[in-house]
């Protein structure tokens, strides 16, 4: 995975932004082999952030993470060979997304129990919503999509 230097260290104080605040992107061929390498990435990078997260709320986002990466590589390598992902951390939240240069924009399907895979959208869905979150598909300016997750990084009631 490469990062293209968005955000490759804190951000500097004194403006009300606490350490752990930044936005990271890194890009990747559109192959199975970025699928855990993604994963892998934005968890180190939370890690060395210091982003106060729960291990449920980080167990999440990896889960999104995975599910996104899956997608794009399963669906939009043909016509999009490197795909993004963005980390995006604020105060109060964290945002992941996956970008690719295909147009067509994905929806959440109910596919069959018995049946393995299409649900990977369905899932970052719950998994959002459950933690109080909100998820969308946007098309970018150059024709292609990015899927988006933010999540709190308080549980709701806290």
């Amino acid at each position: 995975m490469e990062n293209d230097g968005r955000g490759s260290g804190p951000l500097p104080r004194g403006n009300g932004a606490v350490p752990y605040e930044g936005v990271w992107r890194f890009t990747a061929p559109a192959v199975d082999a970025s699928v855990p390498q993604a994963r892998h990435a934005v968890r180190d990078l939370l890690a060395r952030q210091g982003v106060p997260a729960s291990d449920d709320l980080i167990q999440g986002l990896l889960l999104i993470v995975s599910e996104l990466v899956t997608n794009a590589v399963r669906h939009a390598a043909l016509l999009s060979p490197m795909l993004a992902v963005e980390v995006a951390v604020g105060a109060e939240w964290v945002r992941v997304s996956v970008e690719d240069n295909h147009p067509y924009r994905p929806t959440a399907l109910v596919a069959d129990h018995g049946q393995t895979g299409g649900r990977g959208l369905l899932l970052v869905r719950e998994i959002t919503a459950e933690a109080g979150g909100a998820c969308d598909v946007e098309h970018t300016a150059s024709g292609g999509k990015v899927i988006w997750a933010a999540l709190p990084l308080k549980p709701q009631g806290d």
